[in-house]
């Protein structure tokens, strides 16, 4: 009797390459949940800021951000502040460094006013430095309805 010899067929190998597929789809994922957060880190109270020519965004080593928004509330560094703390604030900001900048955000609904008695009371805290933030003008649109 004579034995044959079987012949298998081989079977399936493992795969050697990696499979980039996935690893795109995650990452563009990824960049789009990232560009659509990003703006939203800049300041999270909704302001109309005025707008001017001269705005330019300048790199000011220290300031406090004082924001004043539609209704007169006073936000300081993008929390809530009663006129106490603020004062508080912007005495122990002035005793540490005479030179601090208060960066005055105040929406354009904002009685004049409300910004001059806020200006003051830097003053008396004793910052003489005070920049007034606004938009570029070439921002500029069309007016909401009713003004």
């Amino acid at each position: 009797m004579s034995f044959g010899r079987l012949e298998r067929t081989q079977g399936p190998q493992p795969m050697s390459e990696i499979n980039v597929t996935p690893l795109v789809d995650v990452m563009l994922v990824l960049l789009v949940i990232f560009i659509l957060t990003a703006p939203l880190l800049a300041s999270a109270i909704r302001l109309d800021l005025p707008k001017t020519d001269a705005a330019k965004s300048a790199e000011v080593p220290e300031f406090i951000a004082l924001v004043i928004d539609k209704s007169g509330a006073v936000f300081l560094d993008d929390k809530p502040a009663t006129l106490e703390a603020l004062t508080l604030r912007l005495t122990e900001a002035a005793r540490a460094n005479p030179d601090t900048e208060v960066q005055l955000r105040a929406d354009e609904a904002v009685p004049y006013g409300r910004v001059v008695q806020m200006m003051g009371m830097a003053q008396q805290a004793g910052l003489s430095r005070i920049g007034f933030v606004a938009d570029r003008a070439d921002r500029l649109t069309a007016p909401a309805p009713g003004r």
